[in-house]
């Protein structure tokens, strides 16, 4: 008689949505009940993971990707509805504005100030009125989370003070202690929204797969804290920065301008920093997905004040020795039953040897994305014939086109080479079903696609200045029929989670 499979080789499958994009009354998508009903859409569709994109404060672009702090948690995410719900929020300030913004976009200009102004007014109510043993938790959450806290919240107020400016053109330098402590209230009642979503999450079977930036911003809590992290010189600039070199896709490299780590300091004091920082996601996320993976073996280094990336230099890093250390620590999970956090490998890109071998030696799964599959050779890595059962499969990630999008702007060759592998003029259904099918032990699709969306729901495109992380979807969008196809897919390809409610699918 066969065993069960464990979890870490049963095949199952997810939605990739980032919480932003949710429906909801207040302009963005937050922590609050369309959360709590997405998790129960999952659920009835048979899917046992939702992938998210970082949840940090935001700055610059308002990109998830470039984040205030690696450790706080996202201010505009926290649920006005769920501080009204307790008392905090009142009158005219618990109702939404008649129009916050479009149904299907965030419009960050008018959501920031709306949700600022009342989390605010909500502060000054906690302050007056909340009970002692609300504040009796504050303060316990306060002592836990000092270990970061403290940095984030002194480093958001002195942004306040200094217009939103980077913290090297700052002219103010003492943080207002009210400013501190409005930013430490709005971090508790964030920290206290994702546990009770993440515990509504876990009692329908559905998990939590979170996104970790390798590198922090240079215009960070992390940076302006502790430069002794960072190749940074006496005054806190960058003496080099993080990019990647020329390849087909660009001439010059990306240069992407992030501050380096100081891996010879971090590896002395036995990677205490990162210790701290995958045990800190990992009590938010039940799997951690490590942005480029490949920065852990070697790195492409820039030196400060170049124009391009061109004139890089490959230096290594001491990826083995900080994962051995991450394991023996518990932190992650090295094996199917360890403990820790398990992670998934972002291995996309200029993968070589190195690479492979590094993600390998600690069992990481990969990544494959369906949409990099169609140049024409047999042998491309992500086609699903060619995949092993340890890899993550997609049909595209939040930095691409959506699936129809993408075939709508193919040329006829690829067309056709499309339609030879999937066997019809594609629908959305056609790949998602290509993807499910797979070996992988874990598919995810991105919500857009199995909305049948085209390029007006991309969530990202990589060097568009503009317009990027602003896609929303409508809740009457998202039906329980969807749910109900989706849910067949994923039993006929054996991607079921163990148990649940609803097994009986959609209503």
């Amino acid at each position: 008689m066969q065993s069960e499979p464990t979890a870490d080789a049963r095949r199952e499958s997810g939605i990739l949505l980032h919480i932003t994009s949710l429906p909801g009354p207040w302009g963005i998508g937050d922590l609050g009940d369309d959360a709590r009903w997405f998790v129960d859409w999952l659920a009835r569709a048979g899917q046992g993971y939702w992938q998210m994109l970082p949840v940090g404060p935001t700055g610059y672009g308002d990109s998830p990707y470039a984040l205030l702090s690696l450790f706080g948690g996202n201010p505009l995410l926290v649920s006005l509805d769920r501080l009204a719900a307790v008392g905090l929020l009142s009158g005219p300030d618990a109702l939404p504005p008649p129009n916050p913004g479009a149904a299907d976009r965030v419009e960050f200009g008018a959501v920031i100030p709306l949700k600022r102004a009342r989390l605010e007014r909500a502060a000054t109510t906690f302050s007056r009125d909340a009970s002692h043993q609300e504040r009796t938790r504050f303060e316990e959450f306060l002592e836990a989370q000092q270990w970061w806290l403290d940095d984030c919240c002194r480093f958001l107020a002195l942004k306040d003070q200094n217009g939103g400016r980077s913290w090297d053109q700052w002219d103010q330098h003492t943080p207002d202690p009210r400013l501190v402590d409005l930013h430490r209230l709005i971090q508790y009642w964030f920290h206290q929204q994702w546990h009770d979503l993440r515990a509504y999450a876990h009692g329908r079977n559905v998990q939590l797969i979170g996104d970790v930036p390798i590198y922090p911003a240079y215009d960070s809590a992390d940076v302006w804290a502790h430069p002794e992290h960072y190749q940074v010189d006496a005054h806190g600039r960058p003496t080099a920065v993080a990019g990647v070199p020329p390849d087909y896709f660009s001439p010059t490299g990306q240069l992407w301008g992030n501050p380096l780590y100081d891996w010879e300091r971090m590896h002395a004091d036995g990677f205490q920093w990162w210790i701290g920082r995958l045990r800190y996601l990992g009590a938010l996320f039940d799997v951690l997905r490590l942005d480029h993976f490949r920065g852990f073996a070697a790195y492409w280094r820039v030196p400060a004040g170049q124009p391009t990336a061109v004139h890089g230099e490959w230096v290594s890093a001491p990826g083995r020795a900080l994962f051995e250390t991450l394991i023996q620590t518990g932190t992650i999970r090295g094996s199917p039953g360890g403990a820790g956090v398990r992670c998934i490998a972002e291995d996309l890109g200029l993968i070589t040897p190195d690479v492979t071998e590094l993600r390998q030696a600690f069992g990481f799964p990969g990544m494959r994305v369906l949409q990099f599959a169609f140049d024409g050779s047999p042998a491309n890595p992500h086609l699903p014939h060619n995949y092993e059962p340890n890899l993550v499969a997609y049909t595209a990630t939040h930095d691409n086109d959506t699936m129809l999008g993408w075939y709508s702007r193919l040329d006829q060759d690829a067309r056709d080479l499309v339609r030879w592998y999937v066997g019809e003029e594609p629908t959305s259904w056609s790949f998602i079903r290509y993807v499910a099918g797979s070996v992988a032990r874990l598919a995810v699709f991105p919500l857009q696609d199995v909305l049948g969306l085209g390029s007006e729901a991309r969530m990202n495109a990589p060097g568009r200045a503009t317009d990027n992380w602003r896609w929303r979807f409508r809740r009457e969008a998202l039906t329980d029929e969807i749910g109900t196809a989706l849910r067949l897919i994923t039993e006929r390809y054996d991607r079921l989670p163990p148990g649940g409610p609803d097994n009986a699918g959609p209503a």
